[in-house]
């Protein structure tokens, strides 16, 4: 936030709420190297007093903190030694392992315990870094086993570590780290009693590190290594004489061993995101911002049918209008983010930098809304706002700041304003399966689970079958007349007397992109619904030596002008081959591929490659734009159909509590009969009681603190379409044991 003349410019420090509703913790600003920067050592650092005592050359870097792989590997890049990964893990009976690889290593939990030579069957979960180790969450290292004085926990380290030049990784917190030999690690973790077993994942075995020199010492490695090295680049050549993939950066995951690596490098590698320098602010990049320029421009069309008009307020609401609903405050108030200074000065009052615009939107409907003529109003603005969450960021699904749509509307009556909260639901059903092809669910919150301080919530839930997690969609919500009470808004009505508006708002934000994404990937990247794709077709011309792209170019013209209904792209780059492309853009996720060579051009067609599912056919040029809008229909019909059928096979009707934890442990969304969708006492039960199931079941005492979802369940929604009607008479809540009133649909969810 900028603040200035011609003379001086002063700039505005963002303070960001913690704990209680209006506690602040400064945010550090970025250093004089930007990303990182070295510092001389901190004398409060207990590893760095221990590294002075030992003698050990290293060097100290500060930062921004990186609580996250993806945060640190952004962060960091270019930071001295390769960075760590760092796996605390736990089983009843074999203990407590600190394993550290290579950020990039995907570590096979079931084939790890064999390589720590765990005997029998062992099942390591994470556990809590806190209790065990005294470092806070993202600050785990093997430095950290300096405060196991106890020797509960064996280290366990990556051979490939051994073989850099130097390791950088958290003395004992998140935005710190510090740059040692791997010789000196060793010496380090000896010193303290933690002696590191060593493991080679490639070769499946483990050491005692005292048996392991650095690969500079051994020579036999290093050659094996060097051979391993000329024999990428040589397959890699011929790849590049074929004209396959190149030097194209290919998926390396799975999406069925390795779910959240295979979105985090799909996301990536298909040039949809780039990690920003501060954690959990993310760039994005013109392929999904094409996808939400989709969506927006679907969607503005849509509600302006409504007669909804847009808008714009400010990013910033007072201290004052924020506190003056106390529910909504409550809800909002762990993650809102605050200026409290201009330069050097504090600011008068703390401003809040909008987490939703209620309270920025309603004391101007009080001066506008004065008679029931002034009805109905419908606003709408597209913006950002901030949430500054402290969990665990990922892009798309939970980010500090985002892109979304958000609604606001007030009516004369409840009708009224239940008429537009559901027309708004429809269209974001309609979002989700005819532009993304993602099947919903619509319904209605729990009161546990409504928008705080409203009347009532409705949502659309997705399904996600890669993690087997539901994702809320979108919602709207009635808020009642309570925003109306707050903050002064009545108007005169029809009979001279005054009343109170009902109001409605309702968002959607690029969350729906991350949606889309898990959904549809596979393992050779995106796979993009033909209404979103920025590019729904592109054209490959195939030169030869006697056929050029001058040949070529009247007759790809001619391509391009029979599809201009549709977003075509043109690959004419001379730089890469025609296999390059087609795995290129197959990894973008490109609907529908058309490639023209000098056979096509004689024949007068193209030939297609659908990347749904793969399907290759010839398709003349006097035919093509017809058949290309079939096939991109028909592409968008099989997404939608195989999304569903995969949601459907994981949705599950449970009547007794028994069935439950195992229905949520196989990956289930559950309908149960529940007692009453306002008994929040008994829907907190349930999460509590489904928890410690689930670990129990899992045999662990706790769950991974940085997973996006947890194992407790909760209500995702009372289904708008319930298998039968409640109540029957004879239906008891699965959980309570009363007469049950509805149907609840509950999962696992991010």
């Amino acid at each position: 936030v900028a603040n200035g003349s011609e003379k001086q410019t002063t700039m505005a420090t963002i303070r960001v709420a913690k704990t209680s509703k209006f506690g602040v913790l400064e945010v550090p600003a970025a250093g004089p190297a930007g990303g990182f920067w070295g510092i001389d050592d901190e004398a409060e650092n207990a590893v760095l007093a221990k590294l002075r005592e030992l003698g050990i050359a290293h060097r100290t870097y500060a930062h921004e903190a990186v609580p996250t792989v993806e945060a640190m590997v952004a962060t960091l890049a270019g930071m001295e030694g390769v960075l760590t990964k760092n796996l605390l893990l736990r089983d009843k009976k074999a203990g407590t392992f600190l394993v550290t690889v290579t950020p990039e290593r995907a570590v096979d939990m079931k084939a790890l315990p064999g390589l720590l030579g765990v005997s029998g069957k062992a099942n390591l979960r994470f556990t809590d870094c806190e209790e065990l180790l005294d470092v806070a969450k993202g600050s785990v290292s093997p430095y950290a086993l300096l405060n196991d004085t106890a020797g509960n926990v064996t280290c366990a380290l990556d051979a490939r570590l051994l073989e850099a030049e130097a390791i950088s990784t958290h003395p004992l917190r998140s935005d710190r780290s510090v740059s040692v030999s791997p010789s000196d690690l060793v010496a380090f973790l000896k010193s303290i009693g933690h002696e590191p077993l060593v493991i080679d994942f490639d070769a499946g075995a483990s050491t005692a590190a005292a048996k392991k020199e650095p690969a500079a010492k051994k020579e036999p490695a290093a050659k094996k290594e060097a051979k391993k090295e000329a024999k990428k680049k040589e397959q890699q050549q011929q790849r590049n004489k074929k004209g396959n993939k190149e030097t194209l950066d290919c998926i390396t995951v799975t999406k069925k061993e390795d779910f959240p690596g295979w979105y985090s490098e799909v996301i990536t590698k298909s040039e949809m995101i780039e990690y920003g320098k501060i954690s959990g602010c993310y760039i994005l990049r013109p392929w999904s911002f094409g996808i939400w320029e989709q969506i927006q421009r679907w969607f503005d069309a849509a509600i302006k049918e409504l007669e909804v008009e847009n808008c714009y307020f400010p990013l910033f609401v007072t201290k004052g209008a924020l506190e003056a609903e106390e529910d909504h405050v409550e809800g909002f108030a762990p993650e809102v983010a605050w200026v409290t200074k201009s330069g050097s000065s504090d600011l008068p009052e703390p401003i809040a930098i909008r987490p939703t615009s209620e309270t920025i939107m309603y004391p101007e409907f009080a001066k506008w809304l004065r008679s029931h003529r002034d009805l109905p109003l419908k606003l709408n603005q597209w913006c950002s706002v901030v949430r500054w969450e402290f969990k665990y960021p990922t892009p798309f699904l939970r980010s500090r700041e985002f892109l979304w749509q958000e609604g606001h509307t007030a009516h004369a009556d409840l009708a009224e304003a239940d008429e537009m909260v559901s027309a708004i639901l429809t269209l974001y059903q309609q979002v989700y399966e005819r532009l993304l092809a993602v099947p919903v669910i619509p319904g209605t919150k729990t009161e546990k689970e409504k928008f705080a301080g409203g009347y009532r919530t409705t949502t659309v839930e997705a399904y996600v079958s890669g993690s087997g997690r539901a994702i809320q969609g979108a919602t709207s919500h009635n808020l009642g007349q309570n925003f109306g009470k707050i903050y002064g808004i009545e108007v005169e009505d029809a009979n001279g007397g005054k009343t109170i508006p009902w109001q409605t708002s309702w968002g959607l934000t690029t969350r729906s992109i991350g949606v889309c994404v898990m959904v549809h990937g596979d393992d050779q990247g995106l796979v993009l619904p033909p209404r979103v794709a920025p590019v729904q077709v592109v054209v490959i011309p195939l030169v030869y030596k006697t056929c050029t792209l001058d040949d070529l170019a009247p007759f790809v013209a001619r391509v391009k002008d029979a599809l201009g209904a549709f977003r075509v792209r043109v690959d004419a780059r001379t730089n890469y081959s025609p296999g390059w492309k087609y795995n290129h853009w197959e990894q973008k996720g490109v609907p529908l591929r058309l490639e023209v060579g000098p056979r096509d051009v004689e024949a007068g067609a193209v030939t297609a490659a659908r990347r749904v599912d793969g399907l290759k056919k010839s398709i003349p040029l006097a035919d093509l734009a017809a058949v290309v809008a079939a096939d991109l229909d028909q592409a968008h019909d099989i997404m939608l159909a195989k999304a569903t059928r995969e949601r459907d096979a994981k949705l599950k009707r449970v009547t007794t509590w028994d069935d439950f934890v195992p229905a949520l442990d196989d990956n289930c969304l559950v309908l149960t009969p529940w007692c009453d969708p306002a008994d929040q006492d008994a829907e907190e039960a349930v999460k509590d009681r489904s928890r410690r199931e689930a670990l129990d079941r899992a045999g662990v005492d706790s769950e991974d603190v940085r997973t996006a979802t947890s194992l407790a369940a909760k209500t995702l929604c009372i289904p708008r379409d319930q298998p039968t009607h409640l109540p029957d008479g004879t239906t008891a809540c699965f959980f309570t044991g009363k007469p049950a009133t509805c149907w609840c649909l509950w999962g696992r969810s991010y």
